[in-house]
């Protein structure tokens, strides 16, 4: 934390326009409000917490202006630490009535964003990136004027995802809300480092940063930060499945997959990202033909995921390649794969599964059960799954 101390890496602030409430303006609304209410006013009147936006950005004034208006109405400081944009993200962080400051850059996201929460003093501090933004909820900020911040805020945040040329929602539920005192640790992919207890708020967060035309800003970038993290911390578990995530992503399997083996051998098996790596690992052994790995893998996280429609989607989906790969063993595996997914139907939507992908346990399911009854020309039951995939997508969007 040496490099945050020094006038070097922190170039100067500058406030944002008048448009925004500043703190003290909603404190002396609040304590106006309960002086016209005497039934108010006794000992055990306590104050409003405060709240502000700390974000640290670089070039996305592609986004920047959707994420700041979705908060605006919901925080008293917007505060935008800039790490070295070329574009116009600044001045648009400016125009949205935000706090600008600039903090260089030194691979390290963890020394950028405890830089910019050293800049509040607020109670509470919601943490975006400039590629999400708030779609409902807020009325949950709301909330914690009124809560003692004592824990850490867990929002899901839904992720939009191209799976086989459609757009897809995955949502996953990340620490987005600290307390005062609460810092980042990891250079990359960091995380809260807190005992304090994690709590889920009613806040939606869209985020479209993992469509491939925003990835394709970002390739190689966090592939060169992993490893250079990992280079400092080699047998760390959630390291080694990031950066297999990072891999698999730009569909460079083969290198991806002993990361995610070192990271399911090490992992902790209740750690939240274990449903994500795990159906991830089977998809690259899947893709890399290694069904004598992929299958028994399989069958072992069974009873760990029997309630995933994820993991039943997934399943279907390794067995269905297997049947092709292998013709010999179709008549065995055909019947397993179609009560792979009408088991992933069975189960229905998971939100509340980390990373659970939206329509596997509907929609999605439904469209590869008609493609698999086609196939077989079983043309009233594909019928049927086609008009249930249809019925099922119109429900969601």
């Amino acid at each position: 934390m040496k490099s945050l101390e020094g006038s070097a890496r922190c170039q100067g602030t500058d406030r944002g326009n008048s448009t925004v409430f500043t703190r003290q303006t909603r404190r002396a609304q609040h304590s106006v409000a309960h002086s016209c209410d005497p039934t108010l006013l006794n000992d055990n009147f306590l104050p409003m917490k405060s709240l502000d936006l700390v974000m640290i950005v670089r070039d996305e004034a592609r986004c920047l202006a959707r994420c700041l208006a979705s908060v605006r109405p919901w925080v008293d400081t917007m505060i935008v630490v800039d790490t070295g944009s070329t574009d116009a993200t600044v001045a648009i962080a400016r125009s949205a009535g935000a706090r600008v400051a600039h903090f260089a850059w030194i691979d390290d996201f963890a020394a950028a964003r405890n830089h910019a929460l050293s800049l509040s003093d607020a109670d509470w501090r919601l943490q975006l990136d400039a590629d999400e933004w708030i779609e409902r909820g807020g009325d949950a900020l709301a909330l914690l004027r009124e809560a003692e911040p004592a824990f850490i805020g867990l929002v899901p945040v839904g992720s939009r995802i191209e799976v086989a040329g459609a757009e897809e929602l995955a949502p996953s539920w990340l620490p987005r809300v600290l307390p005062r005192g609460v810092h980042y640790a990891g250079r990359i992919h960091e995380q809260p480092e807190s005992a304090l207890p994690r709590r889920r708020l009613d806040l939606v967060v869209g985020h479209d940063g993992y469509l491939p035309a925003q990835q394709a800003a970002k390739q190689g970038r966090n592939e060169r930060l992993l490893r250079r993290a990992l280079a400092e911390r080699p047998d760390d578990a959630y390291l080694h499945y990031q950066l297999g995530k990072d891999l698999e992503i730009r569909t460079r399997f083969a290198d991806a997959l002993p990361h995610y083996q070192r990271a399911h051998d090490g992992g902790a098996p209740g750690a939240a990202w274990r449903h994500d790596l795990v159906l991830r690992l089977l998809f690259t052994l899947k893709k890399l033909r290694r069904f004598d790995l992929a299958v028994p893998l399989a069958e072992r996280e069974m009873s760990a995921w029997s309630d995933s429609p994820d993991y039943w989607f997934t399943v279907g989906d390794l067995l269905l390649d297997w049947a092709l790969a292998e013709p010999a063993r179709a008549a065995d595996v055909l019947p397993m794969i179609e009560s792979s997914w009408e088991r992933a139907i069975a189960i229905g939507e998971r939100p509340d599964l980390p990373d659970s992908v939206r329509g596997r346990g509907s929609f999605l399911a439904a469209h590869n059960l008609a493609a698999f009854h086609e196939s077989l020309g079983r043309a009233d039951a594909a019928r049927i799954w086609r008009e249930r995939a249809h019925e099922w997508r119109a429900r969601q969007t």
